[in-house]
């Protein structure tokens, strides 16, 4: 298990700075629209600069997002840190389902879900949560890779790797994440063939 070293005064006060500005600006957003919103007000909300803003997000859309590599090192984490006689696929799939049910905890079911239907009917930061998760493929492929004792991520792994994250985007579309997740990982894990096999007996 890798152990991360313990961040230092000035770390610390970036990291709270930064979730500071980002939760200023997702509730304004919620309240008011994202397109409603402009930097320097949340910039003044937050109590800083717009300087200062742009030096922790580098776009807009970034400001809903302020967990991006937090995120990627606890996806590489669930591979490298998974339980013994856990498969690759089925720690990811756990790891999906903790971030599901920690979501709900952390805000509540009704905060969750409106945060969600904000999200998909924006399609600005919609299509950048889609390109921000998917840049985490390389990491996600290097990683199972190690764990097969590759030196690098084959065809048949970053394949894999693609499909995952896509499997997680559609979570993050639907109206039922957690069955969207099983069916996700069903075929992945499966084969479409059983599906269309089923399809063809009716």
């Amino acid at each position: 298990m890798t152990e991360t070293a313990p961040l230092g005064r000035r770390e610390r006060k970036k990291a709270a700075t930064r979730k500071r500005i980002s939760d200023v600006a997702t509730v304004m957003f919620l309240e008011r629209g994202f397109d409603d919103v402009s930097i320097r007000e949340i910039a003044d909300a937050a109590d800083v600069s717009p300087t200062t803003v742009f030096a922790h997000f580098s776009q807009k859309e970034a400001l809903v997002f302020d967990e991006d590599d937090e995120q990627r090192e606890r996806l590489v984490a669930a591979v490298r840190e998974r339980p013994a006689g856990t498969s690759i696929a089925g720690a990811i799939r756990a790891y999906y389902e903790r971030e599901i049910r920690s979501g709900a905890a952390e805000h509540g079911d009704d905060v969750a879900r409106r945060f969600m239907e904000f999200l998909n009917a924006t399609p600005a930061l919609r299509d950048y949560a889609a390109r921000m998760w998917l840049r985490h493929e390389d990491a996600l492929a290097e990683a199972v890779a190690a764990e097969l004792g590759e030196e690098r991520p084959d065809p048949h792994v970053r394949a894999f790797a693609r499909f995952v994250l896509q499997i997680q985007t559609m979570v993050n579309e639907s109206d039922d994440p957690e069955a969207t997740l099983d069916a996700g990982f069903a075929v992945l894990e499966n084969g479409w063939a059983a599906v269309e096999h089923r399809g063809a007996g009716r």
